[in-house]
């Protein structure tokens, strides 16, 4: 267990959220590792069906980490307090919430994956192949949601180390068994699917060994699990927001990859392996949101207000720090990158028109990562769902429309997601002055009371009509 409301803002932020970062870069190599096996050795319209499917693997591990997301912040938030009967309490309830959620989940997907593919106009020489990837992908949402349950809970209480060394065995073994089903006994995509959900069904049972050896008192007992409501409805309350805002997302993303689709295999497979270098480029900036969501939840816990924005400042530094150059180097050798995936002519020249186009933006989609997490913490969910819904549905996807109707053709596609960026960032920048306005005000009020109380020594006369929150100096918790 870490307690993040101690030490210096920025190492606390940046050695909390490397080994976050390390760990996602691994998750991110579960999808690269199979496009590129496939992509080499299966072909152009096997790596198009793995990319479709990819965006669908998104939508559900944005499902997982947003309904894990709330009880994170509680945990937390209750870490921070030190109270740990409510601790328990929470970690309890978002698992087996999660858990009778995934079985839904992968039972109807199984069932609709080719209706699903149909719906979004898959090309009929990748439909096949996209199908039984999907199927097999779907029986893996189970342990998915709870490997990722269990990791929100370890990040909850300060431990971002051991999801990591989880993750990277993991992975180490996607690979090797991706090589095996696909070029060993000669299974095809699904040969990769399969190794995919191996792995899954490791991390999660690992983590759960774990977590029974090292965190005795949080460990998720099964015949003993209750579902609390009154703290089921606190954590939906955050994390309901936040999956609805990675859910629209991920239907703005499936939406361009319907347009895409209209553009035939050759652009499929380029956006597909474009789409896989651009995940790594801006996973350092999405895991400073991550950190910043923890960080801000347990000062907020513990009432260090002026951590927060210290904190925001640091990861803001960081964030800068490490997109540039990422933006400088993914510019200038775009052909590279794109040729791990496949060395298709052109695919390469539809993928790097999109890695040229979407790089020189990363800063932009750093400090909007950051505010989102910023916003989480405090509990304020709503605006960032409401910004990610309106930057990427009324902005990012109507302009993809409209621009891919003209001559630009599949580069107005591209053109759209730095215009979608910008209005995200605004909109949160916008509420973030908001909220720090009202604090200052809170602060100032709070600060001139306790002077006045030290200098009459004797309770104000308006004390009746300032509110607990404003007496204990915490920021207003309303949307």
């Amino acid at each position: 267990m870490k307690d993040l409301t101690q030490g210096n803002e920025l190492k606390t932020i940046f050695f909390f959220s490397l080994p976050i970062l390390v760990g996602n870069l691994f998750q991110q190599l579960y999808n690269v590792a199979d496009s590129i096996i496939v992509g080499n050795f299966l072909g152009k319209e096997s790596l198009a069906a793995v990319g479709f499917s990819y965006q669908i693997n998104f939508l559900l591990i944005a499902l997982s980490t947003g309904i894990s997301l709330g009880s994170s912040v509680l945990i937390s938030r209750y870490f921070g307090e030190k109270d740990m009967c409510l601790v328990k309490k929470v970690i309890d309830t978002g698992f087996l919430f999660s858990a009778m959620l995934s079985i839904l989940i992968a039972i109807a997907g199984v069932y609709f994956s080719y209706n699903i593919l149909v719906l979004f106009r898959v090309p009929g020489n990748v439909l096949t192949i996209a199908s039984t990837y999907l199927r097999i992908i779907f029986i893996g949402v189970v342990p998915t949601f709870a490997y990722n349950a269990l990791t929100n809970i370890l990040r909850g209480v300060g431990d971002s180390k051991t999801p990591t060394y989880i993750l990277i065995a993991a992975t180490l073994m996607n690979i090797v068994l991706d090589i095996f089903f696909v070029t060993g006994i000669k299974l095809g995509v699904a040969g990769a699917a399969i190794a995919t959900v191996i792995s899954q069904t490791f991390s999660f049972v690992t983590c759960m060994i774990y977590m029974r050896q090292h965190y005795p008192d949080l460990f998720i007992n099964f015949g003993h699990l209750k579902l609390d409501r009154h703290e089921l409805n606190k954590s939906l309350v955050i994390g309901t927001p936040a999956m609805l805002q990675q859910v629209f997302v991920s239907v703005g993303f499936m939406s361009i990859q319907f347009l895409i689709n209209g553009f035939g295999t050759d652009c499929m497979a380029a956006y597909t392996a474009a789409s896989k270098v651009d995940s790594f480029a801006v996973m350092p900036a999405l895991n400073l949101g991550q950190a910043m969501t923890n960080f801000t939840a347990q000062n907020y816990g513990g009432k260090k207000l002026d951590r927060v924005v210290k904190g925001g400042k640091s990861a803001l530094m960081m964030g800068i720090g490490v997109s540039v150059p990422i933006s400088v180097v993914i510019c200038l050798f775009p052909a590279f990158f794109i040729s791990l995936f496949n060395r298709d002519p052109a695919v390469v020249l539809i993928g790097n028109s999109y890695l040229r186009t979407v790089s020189v933006f990363y800063l932009i989609f750093a400090a909007m990562q950051i505010l989102n997490g910023l916003l989480l913490g405090y509990g304020k969910a709503f605006v960032p769902m409401i910004a990610s819904i309106a930057s990427l549905c009324l902005l990012q996807v109507p302009t993809a429309i409209l621009l891919s109707h003209t001559s630009l053709g599949y580069n107005g596609i591209w053109i759209a997601a730095p215009i979608g960026w910008f209005g995200g960032l605004l909109i949160r920048f916008l509420y973030f002055k908001k909220i720090a306005r009202k604090q200052r005000t809170l602060t100032k009020h709070n600060e001139e009371n306790h002077a006045a109380k030290y200098d009459t020594q004797k309770t104000p006369d308006n004390i009746d009509e300032i509110s607990p929150a404003v007496a204990h100096g915490e920021p207003d918790t309303e949307s």
